[in-house]
């Protein structure tokens, strides 16, 4: 029943779905991934801004109706109403425990107070507060930084498992193209449960994104057969997370692994469309190329935050004419990357 009713809709799918598909047959499209986790509302509003004005026509987000609306007056700042119809939206849920969903949290019974967390930390989530580090919520997107050079394991990941039921039918009246699926470990009652959820409640494109870390190449190619069978053919995108929230400089190496996973994806011929993400640079294309994969999009999360940072820590950006177009030209650069 499933698989009959997504074949009608995919048919008739809207002009907002077409143009997604469209968009990714373009085999040039750039995602910006704001991350999975990040409930800043002024940053996300902030990057949409700049990515939209740069070029950029594809967004993934968390997924809450705030953190939607936010990104949506992002996409109000740079460009007009009646040319929205052409950027599209993706919100990101997981199975519970998956890195993208994790946030950290310090244990002030453990904690030492050296501070190698505060200095790491790419998203500002982390600052002191009555002489310990404590984790700024809103601001964590769970990269694991901080628990990973943590000297006394004071630092641990959680999640929240989302009930996707409850969430869904207001994100996609708000107007969403697309929705991801991070999924992880060998869980597959989980990950069918969640899998089935999505395909039920929602009738646009649908993105995995699997990483290789917990299980090998024979066992993910023989997942996603299983889970596409169930969808029309190219109406799924693969995400292949090579190092997932690597991407923070801008060398061959960090990019490697998607890479290497895109092809495959690839080699297995599903029909799918293939997203390059996890260690993405300005690199990523050139080496793809290089390498025959012929992938349809690349995700840019941590690079593409980062060369903008200085410009998304400023209060006043959207009033300062002179810093955001800085802040485009730099995102336009990267963007263009995608194009070579």
């Amino acid at each position: 029943m499933i698989r009959t009713n997504l074949c009608l809709h995919y048919a008739v799918r809207d002009v907002f779905n077409m143009t997604l598909y469209d968009l990714l047959k373009t085999k040039k499209c750039f995602k910006l991934v704001c991350a999975a986790a990040n409930e800043n509302e002024e940053e996300i509003k902030k990057l949409i801004a700049i990515y939209a004005k740069a070029g950029c026509r594809f967004f993934d987000l968390c997924a809450k109706k705030e953190i939607l609306q936010s990104a949506k007056q992002g996409l109000d700042y740079s460009i007009a109403k009646e040319k929205q119809g052409d950027y599209h939206f993706c919100i990101s849920v997981g199975i519970k425990d998956n890195q993208h969903i994790s946030k950290a949290y310090i244990s002030r019974n453990i904690c030492t107070n050296c501070q190698r967390c505060l200095q790491i930390c790419p998203q500002n989530a982390i600052k002191k507060q009555d002489g310990f580090c404590s984790i700024v919520t809103k601001n964590c997107i769970g990269c694991k930084k901080c628990f990973e050079i943590c000297p006394s394991q004071a630092i641990s990941m959680h999640s929240e498992d989302i009930n996707l039921q409850k969430i869904l039918p207001e994100l996609i009246s708000l107007g969403i193209s697309c929705i991801e699926l991070h999924i992880s470990g060998e869980d597959e009652e989980e990950i069918e449960k969640k899998w089935e959820e999505l395909n039920s409640s929602f009738d646009g494109i649908l993105s995995i994104c699997q990483n290789r870390n917990e299980i090998g190449d024979e066992k993910i190619i023989k997942r996603l057969q299983r889970l596409i069978s169930k969808r029309p053919p190219f109406s799924t995108i693969i995400q292949t997370d090579g190092k997932p929230m690597s991407g923070s400089d801008d060398s061959y190496k960090t990019t490697l692994q998607t890479v290497a996973f895109a092809e495959i994806i690839q080699n297995s011929k599903l029909p799918v469309f293939i997203m390059l993400s996890g260690g993405t640079n300005s690199k990523t294309s050139e080496l793809a190329h290089l390498c025959g994969v012929n992938a349809d999009a690349v995700a840019m999360g941590s690079y593409a935050r980062k060369i903008v940072r200085p410009y998304l820590d400023m209060p006043d950006l959207l009033e300062n004419k002179q810093s955001f177009e800085e802040a485009v030209n730099l995102a336009k650069n990267l963007i263009k990357s995608v194009s070579k």
